[in-house]
């Protein structure tokens, strides 16, 4: 009997090299169209000055303006274990930002260990409190407590765009038509600074209240 050789753990078809290539390629031509907005945007800027490590939050959803402003600045995303997370991760690569893969369903622990081990090291991370499956805009508390341990700055974002399409999924998740009129609003920087991480994770509703405070500031809802 002839042996079948197994795919090595991560590998991808050719056709899902196909879809990441060409999603690249179609979110590169979609969002040079934008014409992006940004509120308080010196707030990054100051905290890396600072030599500050910053962990950003922004909702599922309201991912692809986030990724698409920050492009290029080596930031380390969390990014689940799920398949659809490769797609996703491989995306965030060619954008030029990095993965931690893991989540607070999936991997959550190691996620969360290797998070706090980025930030402590002075990189920038950010995650999707909600992500990867829901339920929608709920402030899971594991980025707190990635914060408490590090002493990361955290730092909301909130996207809204004047038209987009939104998918079916449980995020609604937001594309910017072209040429869409699109605001990024920022707020924070906010400290965990608890004496524990329990006492961090009992936070997560504050910080839920935060991150939508700058969805609001983008002008959505």
């Amino acid at each position: 009997m002839t042996a079948v050789a197994e795919k090595p753990r991560g590998a991808i078809t050719w056709r899902t090299r196909l879809v990441i290539g060409a999603g690249a390629l179609v979110i590169r031509l979609l969002a040079s169209t934008w014409r992006i907005r940004v509120v308080r945007g010196d707030v990054i800027p100051d905290l890396r000055a600072q030599k500050t490590p910053i962990l950003i939050v922004l909702w599922h959803g309201q991912m692809l303006p986030a990724l698409w402003q920050h492009r290029g600045q080596g930031i380390a995303i969390l990014i689940s274990e799920h398949r659809d997370g490769e797609i996703i991760t491989r995306i965030a690569q060619s954008l030029g930002l990095r993965a931690v893969r893991g989540s607070t369903s999936r991997g959550g622990t190691r996620a969360l260990l290797e998070m706090a081990r980025e930030l402590s090291n002075g990189s920038d991370c950010a995650v999707t409190p909600d992500g990867p499956r829901g339920p929608a805009r709920e402030f899971a508390p594991g980025a707190l407590v990635a914060a408490q341990r590090s002493g990361a700055a955290i730092v909301a974002i909130g996207s809204h765009a004047s038209s987009a399409w939104r998918l079916g999924s449980w995020d609604r998740f937001m594309i910017p038509r072209p040429f869409a009129r699109v605001t990024i609003a920022y707020r924070g920087p906010e400290f965990v600074g608890d004496a524990s991480a329990r006492e961090a994770a009992e936070r997560a509703a504050q910080f839920g209240e935060m991150l939508n405070g700058a969805v609001r500031d983008a002008g959505g809802e």
